[in-house]
Formats: C-alpha cells, structure tokens, sequence
C-alpha cells in the first residue's frame, strides 16, 4: 500500500504491549502504508485523506502480530513420529528419515508451517534449517521463497551440523556438512538473502545446530563470521538433562560455559529451550543480554522440563516464544503456546505467580521481536512502528462471556483470526490465508510426507 494510503481500524478493544502496557477498551488505530500512523481511544481522527477502507473491528482485540522465535518447518512432514521419545531418542529415531529431505519435500513443508502459523496470527516468523543433504537442492532459496509468497515477515537461521555419528555425534555420517562447506554456505545465504532495512521482510542469521551435532570450531567461526557480517546468532542450548551431561563429559564444562567460551553469549545471540539453567546460567545471559526462545508445548512434548522463564525474565533475560519443529509439537500453532507458556510455567517453583496472561502475550509479541533484534520495528502497536497486526475475534461462544479481551486470547481456547496485516498488507481473512492455497498445501504436504517414508523405508 502507498505511503500516502490509511487503513482505519475501529470499535476494537486493544493491548499495545508497549512499555507501560497500554490498553483502550475501545480504540482505533490508523495504518498508512507499511506504518502505524496513530492509535488511541475512541473514534480515529476526523479529516483523514486517502482512507482506503475503515474496518469496524467492534467485539475485537487488536494486537501486535505474533512472533516466532523458534521454528524447524522441514519437520511438518515428519509429524506424529516418536511419539513416546525423549530429545535423544527422538533424534536418532528421526535423524535417518531427516537426512533424506530434498527441495521439493522442503519447500511443501515451508508452506504448511508458515500457513499454519499465519491463519494463527503469526506476522513474523524463523525456520531454524540445519539438515543439508548432499545434492537435495536449493533448500534455503526454497525456504525464504515461500515466505515471500506467503507475505510473512521471516528470519532465516541458516543451520549446519559438522559432528556426525563418528565424531560422537547424533546425526548420520551422511546427514552433515563439512566445517568449510558449512561456513561458506551461510556466508552465501547471508550475502544473498539478508536485508538489513528498517522494513526488512527477509533477514538471516547463523545458526549451527546444537552442541552435540557441531564442532567447537564450527560455533567459534560461526561466530565470527555473524559478527563480520553484521548478523544475529541461534543455536539450541540446554535443553535437556543428557544435554548437560554431554557437555561435561566432552568439553569439561556445562551448556552456558561453554558457549561463553566459543563466543556464543551476547546481545545478537538468541538460543532455544534453556530448559536446564542454574541461576548462574541465567545471570550469565541477563549479564550478556542473550535472549531465549521459549518452546513449552515441545519441552513437554519431549519431556524436556520445565524452563525457568519467570527467573530469566526477573534478571531481565530477553525471552520469545517459540512453536519449536512440528514433529515435536505437531499443532504447529504459536497462539496456543501463549496459552501453554502460562499454564506450563505455573506447574513450576513460582505456581500461580509464574506468568500472567499479559506477560504471556509479551512473550509472543515483543518477547519475541528483541530475541529477533526487532523490537524497534515490530513487537508492539506505536506509531512509527510496522504495520504487523491481529484482529481477535472474541465475541463469539468461546469467548463472549470473558469480560478481559487479553485473558480471553491468553486464558481462553485459540482465537479465530478476522484480519492479520503484515507490513500493511492483509494476508489473513476469517481465518484463512489469501496468499496461499490451504487445500493444496494440505495435500502437497501429505504427498511429500508419503514419499519420504517411503525413501526412508528403502534407506
């Protein structure tokens, strides 16, 4: 939409999730182009030029668009495996089939994760693509091609695994890259993809996989070839129990120690799960501000634990939310974490104090935007900001009767979606895309789910 061309949202309650918390019971809010022009109570001004629609949003909340943090998309067709596994179990259960992917079952699998977050009110979101089979294609190119046509602002963290079975570690030999091989292809992807612009619809960052399937030497240059490049940083890190285990028996040292040493703690670094974290894990990320990608539904999935999430955020952790890899959270949806990472997190130390439904919709809105580095952009409604938004419908049977609009998305079942705007464009109708093809997804992703077990089978 031109610069000089306004959208006028009004009747709705709405939730800025700015500093101070800002809430109208009923407001509106002005889009001009890609921009949020203004927002406040009651009617939009009167005399605006060049209004192109006005939406009467009454019985809606709007809000910021939801951010992903934590994503693996090729793992939509992997769903509904290893049900009953924990993280190391799981992998190596799963590893052989991954390792089998090409750009066609990559590019099908892009498209179901990123529709179903979208139809689910998720404006930004990451894939963390780490598998790269020898010959299987432009898989990042795929990637990053489908969040374009889908029109979701995306972060790429372009992954790699060096430590394979003979290294001691869990991939197949056949399933991993080569140190070289590894750091000059996300130098490529970066150079090629990434846009560094205010209003950037395409970023990348570095991201190799996991301690226990990349090389000490593959997390230090990584590192400094994010910094020479001027990107961000992700990887996953202590999620589990075995995990810890791991990094002591290995390296002499635990999880957060050991990134420390190969430079993995900073300010454009943002980690997965951090499930298992003392208090001087969690001082050593507040002191660095590195953020953390909480994925609750995928931690109970696989047993993971608990993350400490009300500590990280009192020592003033940086903290997103996360859907995490559909064969570990098969619903794939980041609204339903909202409400997960409350109830999960109030089974832990702090019980009903843990987290509230505010915090809960900070941590999927701007939680998620400073774990991406985007919190000057997106992450909540200001003017200035990125025209990425939700409109909520809550005045229907599952939600009419909750007086609080935030409770009912939080506390309440998903809410349907009547309008989601990225970059001030709609891509969201009553709950359906208009950038994609729902039906046909649904069935390229079955089709492609289909032949890899069957390659994987012949394996």
């Amino acid at each position: 939409m031109a610069a000089d061309r306004r959208i006028v949202i009004e009747n709705c309650s709405i939730a800025t999730v700015d500093a101070h918390d800002t809430e109208y019971a009923s407001g509106y809010v002005v889009v001009a182009g890609n921009r949020i022009e203004s927002l406040g109570a009651g009617k939009a001004p009167e005399g605006l030029e060049n209004v192109d629609r006005r939406i009467d949003a009454t019985g809606h909340l709007v809000t910021p668009g939801l951010v992903n943090t934590h994503h693996h998309y090729y793992q939509w067709i992997t769903r509904g495996l290893a049900t009953d596994h924990n993280l190391f179990n799981w992998l190596v259960a799963l590893y052989p089939t991954w390792a089998r992917i090409d750009e066609q079952m990559v590019r099908a699998a892009a498209e179901g994760s990123l529709a179903m977050m979208a139809r689910g009110g998720v404006t930004t979101a990451m894939d963390h693509h780490y598998v790269f089979p020898h010959g299987s294609g432009d898989l990042s190119g795929a990637i990053i091609g489908v969040a374009r046509e889908m029109g979701v602002r995306f972060t790429l963290a372009r992954g790699s695994m060096d430590r394979s079975e003979k290294d001691g570690g869990l991939p197949p030999d056949f399933a991993v890259e080569t140190l070289e091989g590894a750091l000059a292809a996300t130098e490529e992807t970066v150079r090629q993809h990434h846009d560094a612009s205010f209003d950037a619809m395409t970023q990348v960052a570095v991201a190799p996989c996991s301690p226990f399937s990349v090389s000490t030497e593959l997390l230090k240059q990584g590192a400094e070839l994010a910094r020479r490049l001027g990107v961000r940083l992700h990887t996953h890190g202590s999620e589990t129990v075995e995990e810890e285990q791991f990094c002591k028996e290995l390296f002499g040292m635990g999880p957060t120690d050991y990134f420390e040493s190969t430079g993995w703690l900073g300010e454009d670094v943002w980690m997965a799960h951090c499930v298992h974290m003392n208090d001087s894990d969690i001082a050593a990320f507040a002191r660095t501000k590195t953020g953390v990608a909480h994925c609750p539904s995928s931690n109970a999935r696989l047993a993971a634990g608990i993350a400490r999430v009300p500590d990280m955020l009192a020592a003033g952790v940086p903290v997103g939310l996360g859907v995490d890899g559909t064969a570990s959270n098969e619903s794939g949806e980041l609204h339903t974490e909202l409400r997960n990472a409350l109830l999960v997190n109030r089974l832990g130390a702090h019980r009903e104090a843990a987290l509230n439904a505010r915090q809960a919709l900070r941590l999927g809105t701007y939680g998620g935007a400073q774990v991406l580095g985007r919190a000057a952009e997106i992450g909540s409604l200001e003017p200035g900001k990125l025209a990425d938004l939700v409109l909520w419908k809550l005045d229907t049977l599952a939600h009419a009767s909750i007086a609080d609009p935030v409770t009912a998305l939080v506390f309440g079942a998903a809410a349907p979606v009547t309008a989601s705007f990225v970059n001030g464009r709609q891509i969201v109708e009553d709950n359906r895309l208009l950038t994609a093809d729902e039906d046909a997804i649904a069935r390229s992703t079955r089709a492609e789910a289909q032949r890899l077990a069957r390659i994987a089978a012949q394996g």
